[in-house]
């Protein structure tokens, strides 16, 4: 990768898991909402697995690694868990989709260290 996509490979791999990251904490503390807060609290979980699956997609399309797929592929079936109403199931996914992304944020600013941009 030239060293601009490798800038934004690392740039959108700690985006992307502090996505991943929120949402995670969030389907935990959702589970323990009383019915009424939890419809709420549902709604902007969607909404932020919707911008995390985003990010990815944008990610791949500038910073091209096969593992944006591999997490992308995860992110979605969180997504399908999520919409069904077993959001906390979705949590392992959630942990591969971020084991992916890291991989990519390492690789990227190893290569960035090697080119001593960083």
């Amino acid at each position: 990768m030239k060293n601009s996509e490798e800038i934004t490979a690392f740039s959108q791999s700690e985006k992307i898991k502090s996505g991943i990251i929120w949402l995670s904490q969030l389907l935990e503390q959702a589970a323990g909402l009383p019915p009424g807060e939890k419809q709420g609290a549902e709604k902007i979980i969607r909404s932020l697995a919707d911008m995390v699956c985003h990010e990815i997609r944008i990610a791949m399309g500038v910073a091209p690694d096969t593992a944006w797929d591999a997490a992308a592929r995860h992110m979605d079936l969180a997504v399908v868990m999520i919409r069904s109403g077993v959001g906390p199931d979705a949590v392992p996914h959630l942990t591969q989709a971020l084991s992916r992304v890291t991989g990519v944020g390492h690789r990227a600013m190893s290569t960035l260290k090697e080119r001593d941009l960083i």
